[in-house]
């Protein structure tokens, strides 16, 4: 990348928390993707950029927004815990940086459930991670299992 480009983001990959999935299978519950987003090994998500929004400037700061395709439904408990996530947006401004989600399948409302860590981004190989916590919205999305701004996996973001 030279000092004049800027590099669109591709693929959001997050795993949300990995402590939540593994208490979701733990309690023999199931984790289960759809409309785009696909599970890795690791048991993070991608979700594929739905618009081209979100850069990574010549300067190398995140600008813009993306929006990401796919959903993402946790039940466990026979259904007394459900936690359905979609079409995350990742969202830069000068207040800094989020991820919304809608948080039902009719899609209508969209809610803040991370908070981003600008300051803490770093590079592995071609991808841009940038640490995250969960907004004061999120712990309501979460069941309240965990408290504002308890930290949950990094996100991933793909160039490119």
């Amino acid at each position: 990348m030279t000092s004049e480009q800027s590099t669109r983001v591709s693929a959001l990959v997050w795993g949300v928390k990995q402590s939540f999935r593994a208490y979701v299978e733990g309690a023999g519950g199931a984790i289960d993707t759809g409309g785009g987003a696909t599970k890795q090994v690791d048991g993070a998500f991608v979700f594929a950029a739905s618009s081209r929004g979100l850069v990574v400037g010549a300067d190398g700061k995140l600008q813009g927004r993306g929006d990401f395709a796919g959903e993402v439904r946790f039940e466990a408990h026979g259904g007394m815990l459900r936690v359905f996530l979609a079409d995350p947006a990742l969202e830069v401004s000068e207040a800094g940086a989020r991820i919304t989600v809608a948080d039902s399948e009719e899609r209508v409302v969209r809610l803040e459930l991370a908070v981003l860590d600008l300051d803490g981004a770093s590079r592995d190989g071609g991808d841009l991670v940038i640490p995250t916590k969960l907004s004061r919205d999120g712990w309501r999305v979460l069941g309240d299992h965990y408290p504002p701004m308890t930290p949950l996996d990094p996100a991933r973001l793909r160039l490119g």
